[in-house]
């Protein structure tokens, strides 16, 4: 590739401090940029370990310092651009809205879509950041395809690491513009590259939530106890909220009983959950919207592909009908285990991403 003008993103953490590394060795310009979103309205408590746990919290100073210092190793320019606002309305507010709703929403992926893919390349633009490429620190592949000029998002080298799924929302103009350094790699390599380059975030721990000490300090004001029924529509036990709660979740019910009991659904119109054995989760559909194809084309009729319904889950074989502008129907060759409404049910052809959209409901 000839030599850019490339953005990275900076998170404070090794993954997109290498990603930095690597384009800089090939000769491109880099200029760091990192998201300022903590805003302190919200009460995170401590994580459980009393470690770094989260991409969003009081951390975030140390986290911009860190990205900070990365630059500085590297003499690039570094950016701060302050996206709290944003942040509250694009990704918080969606959090609380899904989970009042009685859905189970993906934070990672609303990021991804709508703040680091989207306002916050809008917002260096405003602030005069004039680029030719957009990088990250995922584990992932853009890649040509070999009969013509589209791109593919692929997974990543190391599929341990690979962070495809929650990226398929990106469209060929997006693409066009990304930059995934760490796509061949692996992550004990990413550590050696930061090690080796004099970095001081090569071994700092990955964050592991999307904000410190759990999601319950966004769901609390929401909480409002109800009703857990058994299968047959009988009360069985209290809930404290059901946002507190997911379809699948086996602990933490309150509910005594001879046998395991999962959440079955969640009724957010009755404030109820539905409680009932393991067996009772499976379901061979499901109805997805928001839908995005990587390609830019729709398929007109029903396509075979491979769909997974929860990130590091394993893709199962599937057949996905068009169903109108956006929406698909997804029947799976094998019933699936507690598809949650609200998550994001990905399609694979291989090792590249087709597409993908968010669950709306399972039957």
């Amino acid at each position: 590739m000839e030599k850019k003008k490339v953005m990275v993103g900076l998170s404070g953490g090794v993954d997109s401090a290498v990603a930095a590394v690597l384009l800089q060795r090939d000769g491109h310009e880099v200029i760091g940029v990192t998201m300022r979103i903590w805003n302190g309205s919200v009460e995170a408590g401590a994580g459980p370990t009393g470690k770094r746990s989260a991409c969003y919290g009081p951390e975030e100073e140390e986290d911009i310092e860190d990205a900070r210092g990365v630059a500085r190793r590297l003499g690039i320019p570094f950016h701060v651009l302050d996206l709290r606002a944003a942040y509250r309305r694009e990704v918080l507010e969606y959090f609380r809205r899904e989970y009042r709703s009685g859905r189970t929403p993906n934070p990672c992926v609303r990021c991804n879509r709508m703040i680091k893919f989207g306002i916050l390349l809008d917002e260096a633009t405003h602030a005069g950041i004039d680029v030719d490429f957009f990088a990250t620190g995922h584990y992932a592949r853009a890649m040509f395809h070999p009969d013509g000029g589209m791109i593919e998002l692929r997974k990543a080298a190391d599929r341990g690491k690979d962070q495809s799924y929650f990226l398929y929302f990106l469209d060929q103009n997006r693409l066009r513009r990304c930059l995934f350094p760490l796509g061949d790699l692996t992550k004990g390599e990413v550590r050696e590259l930061a090690s080796a380059a004099g970095l001081d975030v090569a071994f700092k721990p990955e964050s592991q939530d999307f904000m410190t000490g759990g999601n319950e300090p966004l769901l609390e004001d929401d909480a409002v106890p109800g009703p857990v029924f058994d299968e047959q529509g009988g009360e069985i036990g209290r809930h404290r909220g059901i946002g507190f709660y997911t379809v699948g979740q086996r602990r933490g019910l309150g509910v005594a009983s001879g046998e395991r009991l999962y959440v079955l659904r969640k009724d957010a119109v009755a404030n109820a959950l539905v409680a009932g054995r393991k067996g009772s989760l499976a379901a061979a559909t499901l109805t997805a919207s928001e839908v995005n194809w990587v390609s830019g084309i729709p398929p007109r009729e029903t396509l075979r592909a491979k769909a997974s319904i929860r990130y590091r889950q394993r893709e199962a074989e599937a057949e996905i009908d068009p169903a109108g502008d956006g929406w698909v129907r997804v029947r799976f060759q094998e019933p699936q285990a507690a598809i949650a409404p609200g998550q994001s049910v990905v399609f694979y052809e291989g090792e590249t991403v087709l597409g993908g959209g968010v669950i709306d409901d399972a039957g």
